[in-house]
């Protein structure tokens, strides 16, 4: 059943509110929603908004915004719908928040899409060997014709490991399917063997996956049963000249483990996620040929980040028609999801 314009403002930093919302977006919240001014309410702490929350029936949060504890939420007596314009809403809710049956939504499926296409080209750069090519002096003439006759080059005949049927594990995969000489595995004891076959991969228990691939790509979520999950066992199972990318957390991988595996020359990796993040100047990790790192971009940066909006917006016009969220988020869920 429809509902009439609700009540709503947005809550997040003064910072994303303008990345995320240009006039375009602005302009359809206020058509979605009644938004009296201020549209956005940075710090919900003041007194003086007590009266403003005390009418709000939905909120649109992003990066900055609060924890819904039960002290907030007791001045937020009429909400009914948080649709959160980021990914993860972990920090966000509380025990309290979920025993009032708020809907609350997340933005994470948007996200996975310039991650996946982040994660694409590292796997294709990884096969063409062009992230140690940038990290290592020029060659002469006769080193470029080296490289003609190196069988560890090319992406034929090559196997991507894909850890963890996430989000953006499976995005990854259905980018990959246009490219004919790449076998794909996927290693999740959570996914559907079927689902992962009628994408042309083929989903294999983690310690079967390792020493067939040439590049292992994480994409598994940031749990206690998480933790190091690939560590020295596991690197040390990979092939030779094979390439670790984390795009995911820096916390799955072993960092003195990869380390280890990396000062010898026999794996790359391309970090875009460390543990700590960002990792100290000094970090041995940081001059080794082998290793790129970047400063964790493969989310959603300027442009993209209106994709959050978007889903923000979309799942706000659905609460409107009175129809079922399409990327709600459960108590259940953070059991397996970051």
């Amino acid at each position: 059943m429809a509902r009439s314009r609700p009540r709503a403002h947005a809550v997040m930093s003064a910072e994303a509110f303008d990345l995320l919302f240009d006039d375009t977006r602005r302009a359809r919240f206020a058509d979605l929603a009644d938004v009296p001014a201020p549209v956005l309410l940075e710090d919900l702490s003041s007194p003086d908004l007590d009266d403003t929350l005390a009418e709000v029936e939905v909120l649109v949060t992003s990066w900055g915004a609060p924890h819904f504890d039960s002290r907030l939420l007791a001045r937020l007596p009429r909400l009914r719908a948080v649709f959160h314009a980021a990914g993860s809403v972990r920090h966000h809710v509380s025990d309290e928040f979920w025993a009032r049956g708020i809907r609350i939504t997340t933005a994470a499926e948007a996200n996975a899409v310039p991650v996946a296409e982040f994660t694409l080209a590292a796997i294709l750069f990884a096969g063409k060997r062009v992230l140690t090519h940038v990290r290592t002096p020029a060659m002469d003439d006769a080193g470029w014709g080296d490289q003609l006759m190196q069988r560890s080059i090319g992406n034929l005949d090559r196997t991507i490991g894909i850890v963890g049927y996430s989000r953006i594990g499976r995005r990854v995969v259905d980018l990959l399917r246009a490219f004919s000489g790449l076998r794909v595995l996927v290693a999740d004891p959570f996914a559907d063997p079927a689902a992962v076959a009628a994408t042309g991969a083929t989903l294999v228990p983690l310690e079967r996956m390792l020493p067939q691939v040439d590049v292992l790509s994480l994409h598994a979520p940031a749990l206690p049963s998480t933790t190091h999950m690939i560590a020295a066992a596991q690197l040390s199972a990979l092939r030779d000249g094979a390439t670790v990318i984390n795009t995911a957390r820096g916390s799955i991988l072993d960092h003195e483990a990869l380390l280890a595996e990396a000062r010898t020359g026999r794996l790359d990796a391309l970090l875009d996620v460390t543990e700590p993040e960002p990792l100290p100047a000094t970090a041995e990790l940081r001059s080794l040929p082998n290793v790129v790192i970047t400063p964790h971009i493969a989310g959603s940066l300027g442009t993209e980040t209106r994709r959050l909006a978007d889903a923000a917006l979309d799942e706000l016009q659905a609460y409107v028609a009175g129809a079922e969220p399409r990327y709600p988020v459960r108590p259940d869920d953070l059991g397996l999801s970051a």
